[in-house]
């Protein structure tokens, strides 16, 4: 795709919005209405021991002033780095529309209660899988992890599935937000919102392309 065919920053002006939360659930608003499949879908990106970037696809559960909201295995190898090193980074990007979002801050535990209430909204299938797999481990074959979902499936019969203690939920605070729209040869739209910490005031600086 050449550039002057790519999208051309159509839309009202947002770089002059004032405030990152209400622009990020406008744009996810339409993100929902324009991409063909998981909108939510985010990359979140990690540091090892090593310092060495580490970067997944997964989806978001939850946004609101007070964070951007995932869950998975806190043994997984994002869990670990997470542990020692609670900071993140965030991306969505929406091809249909031509627009990215990126977000870097600290990382806090969500509630049990809301681990459990998310969880419980899960498919029954996908709880059970939850349980069986030992996230980002070595795994002999596909039947290993197959045979154990058969068992957990017998074992937990018609009765409820609990969440289990390493499945945990994660909320990012962002204290940077930046959104960015495609337009006409890379003559971009950037603006960024940031703040020193998360009671602090947002200050917003445009950005060339």
């Amino acid at each position: 795709m050449d550039d002057q065919s790519q999208p051309r920053g159509e839309g009202p002006d947002f770089t002059e919005a004032k405030d990152p939360f209400a622009l990020f659930l406008a744009w996810m608003k339409e993100a929902k209405a324009a991409e063909p499949a998981d909108p939510e879908a985010m990359a979140v990106a990690t540091v090892d021991a090593d310092g060495l970037p580490n970067v997944r696809m997964i989806l978001l559960k939850g946004a609101d002033r007070n964070g951007f909201v995932f869950y998975t295995n806190c043994e997984s190898a994002k869990g670990h780095e997470l542990a020692a090193n609670p900071k993140a980074a965030l991306l969505f990007y929406w091809k249909s529309l031509g627009r990215q979002i990126r977000l870097r801050g600290a990382i806090e535990p969500t509630t049990q209660a809301e681990a459990d209430a998310y969880f419980a909204t899960r498919h029954r299938e996908s709880r059970i899988g939850a349980c069986a797999s030992l996230q980002s481990r070595p795994l002999a074959s596909r039947a290993v992890l197959e045979a154990e979902v058969d068992r957990l499936t017998e074992a937990f019969g018609e009765g409820p599935v609990a969440r289990p203690d390493y499945w945990r939920g994660y909320r990012l605070v962002p204290i940077e937000i930046e959104f960015w729209r495609n337009g006409p040869f890379r003559l971009h739209d950037r603006i960024v919102f940031r703040r020193a910490s998360a009671q602090a005031p947002w200050t917003k600086t445009r950005l060339y392309p």
